[in-house]
């Protein structure tokens, strides 16, 4: 079985969870750019970052045969913060980066007036520099803020067909899946999605244009829920071939609309930038 996990924040987590995701079948992870819990006091905060998922977290993918790719943006929450807003300018030259295979992510946290300018901007963005968005719906007013997400998304230059919503549940699939766009569905152990709730969604929706995400990160989360689902829909009948199209056929063809996608790892440095994935050795 091979999983791409098409959203998931590595920075949060152990190289253990490398060698625990490639076990389970993970070959390839999109890492979005998002907030990191303590917040960010001016743009450099975000270049350092970005540069990680840039150099870093790819090499360390890469000790465990895993391809990394990133996605890159100034992440909703922080998108009301001024201090932060600056970074907008500095994105062009990201976006331009060949392991950056989207704009993401973007989109809606308390739905407010600033929200709405970054969103549209980096929409704006990705059409530039003919990448795919990958849009974070809000975790609150959920079917309200999907709504107010696809006008800005129908308003912008970027074609529904190059767009992802993520953190979709029962109350916003049907409206994300009659707007053209790709679905995004994150699995948590306790909040968001659970597999048993994603079997049910896909055998009522099919699974095409579905995309099933772990979004791992520094809170209550688990790198291997990509892996229950796949199990889970084995258990309730799906083919192999069904969960080899969610799990790695449909974020392979959504993440290759930026014509960046590169699945194949090479062999690994040893250091990156003089420094190893190994602490207390030679």
């Amino acid at each position: 079985m091979r999983i791409f996990d098409p959203h998931i924040h590595m920075t949060s987590r152990t190289t253990d969870d490398y060698a625990a995701m490639y076990a389970s079948g993970v070959r390839a992870v999109v890492e979005p750019a998002f907030w990191l819990g303590q917040p960010r006091t001016s743009p450099a905060s975000f270049l350092d970052y970005f540069d990680a998922l840039l150099g870093w977290e790819p090499f360390r993918a890469a000790q465990y045969s895993i391809a990394h790719h990133c996605a890159i943006a100034l992440n909703p929450k922080e998108a009301n913060d001024p201090r932060c807003t600056p970074v907008l300018d500095e994105l062009p030259r990201y976006l331009d980066k060949d392991s950056v295979v989207a704009v993401g992510e973007i989109g809606y946290d308390a739905m407010t007036p600033a929200e709405d300018t970054a969103l549209a901007a980096q929409l704006q963005l990705a059409a530039d520099h003919g990448l795919p968005a990958l849009v974070h719906t809000p975790h609150r007013d959920k079917l309200a803020g999907l709504h107010r997400t696809l006008d800005v998304v129908r308003e912008s230059e970027l074609p529904v067909e190059r767009t992802l919503l993520d953190h979709l549940n029962e109350t916003t699939v049907a409206a994300a899946a009659d707007s053209g766009c790709w679905l995004g569905f994150s699995v948590y152990p306790d909040t968001k999605m659970d597999p048993n709730r994603m079997v049910a969604i896909l055998r009522t929706f099919g699974t095409e244009r579905m995309l099933v995400n772990s979004a791992a990160d520094w809170g209550r989360s688990d790198p291997l829920k990509t892996r229950e689902v796949a199990d889970a829909m084995l258990a309730a009948g799906f083919t192999d071939d069904d969960v080899d199209r969610v799990l790695w056929r449909n974020p392979v063809a959504f993440y290759g609309l930026s014509g960046r996608l590169r699945l194949d790892v090479p062999a690994p440095d040893a250091l990156h930038e003089g420094n190893s994935v190994l602490r207390g050795g030679e």
